[in-house]
């Protein structure tokens, strides 16, 4: 069993208020109105009115601990504090809507734009996976350091990865397509699964990957992107990464060897300029 990880305040009054927003929602509303459109995230994206039911009162619980907050529906919200919420109120909304009990809640602190520590919660089941930076949690990853033989999860095929993915998968011993980053990514920390990626569609914002690479490294695993690009802690949302979490800095390695030598289409218009220090931003 993982060892016990004392969670800040924020972070777990932010939790709770998801958890029990997304369980009224899903017993109470029928999926047609929870799938309804509803408008454009902080990230451009089309925003479900599920992610707006269960984003609304994590907002009130943060706006009441006065700090600043970024997260995938509302943007930044700057309120001058030391402390930031980086966070997803659901990662698998398309897998919530549809009645797949696969999503989850997740959120890393920083303080003077550093990570410190990270929660993420399964909605349906409860499961929490919870981490300190520099700490270990007791988790452990698999260790596994060759894609040969793996298991991995990955983001569903698209037309401009589909090259990428095959490859990876024609290497690998077992693909998952689950449909939550966040989930995918502890699932690696709990050494279930060798490694999770997107191969090459720089589909990840820093709400996807903050958390997770509190919780994997905390279990001695690695987050890092396809392309080298470091994850930076900047409130700008249209800013992606190509994530890839692995047990082992080898096997990160090796994937992103293998999707660099099957690349997607130019992605040069995404946001890679210089890190921008989240406090006063």
């Amino acid at each position: 069993m993982a060892g016990v990880t004392l969670v800040h305040p924020v972070l777990e009054t932010a939790a709770a208020a998801a958890v029990d927003a997304y369980r009224i929602a899903v017993a109470t509303r029928p999926r047609s109105d929870l799938a309804a459109t509803v408008g454009l995230g902080g990230d451009g994206t089309p925003t479900y009115a599920l992610d707006v039911i269960v984003e609304r009162p994590v907002l009130d619980v943060l706006e009441r601990h006065g700090v600043n907050v970024l997260s995938e529906e509302v943007g930044w919200i700057d309120r001058g504090s030391a402390m930031t919420v980086v966070m997803d109120p659901v990662d698998g909304t398309a897998n919530a809507v549809a009645g797949v009990p696969w999503c989850a809640f997740g959120a890393a602190l920083a303080v003077d734009g550093e990570l410190t520590e990270a929660l993420v919660v399964w909605l349906d089941g409860g499961r929490r996976w919870a981490a300190r930076c520099g700490v270990s949690s007791g988790r452990r990853t698999t260790g596994r350091r060759s894609l040969d033989g793996a298991a991995v999860c990955m983001l569903r095929p698209r037309p401009a990865t589909m090259s990428a993915w095959s490859a990876v998968a024609a290497r690998a011993d077992r693909v998952r397509v689950l449909g939550s980053s966040l989930l995918e990514g502890c699932l690696v920390a709990d050494g279930a699964v060798d490694a999770f990626c997107d191969p090459g569609g720089d589909v990840h914002r820093i709400v996807d990957l903050a958390a997770t690479q509190v919780i994997v490294e905390a279990a001695g695993g690695v987050v890092a992107d396809v392309h080298g690009r470091p994850l930076t802690l900047e409130p700008d949302l249209r800013r992606r990464w190509s994530g890839i979490v692995a047990a082992t800095p080898d096997l990160a390695a090796e994937i992103a060897d293998i999707v660099r030598r099957h690349p997607a289409p130019d992605t040069s218009s995404s946001p890679t300029g210089h890190p921008v220090a989240l406090k006063g931003s």
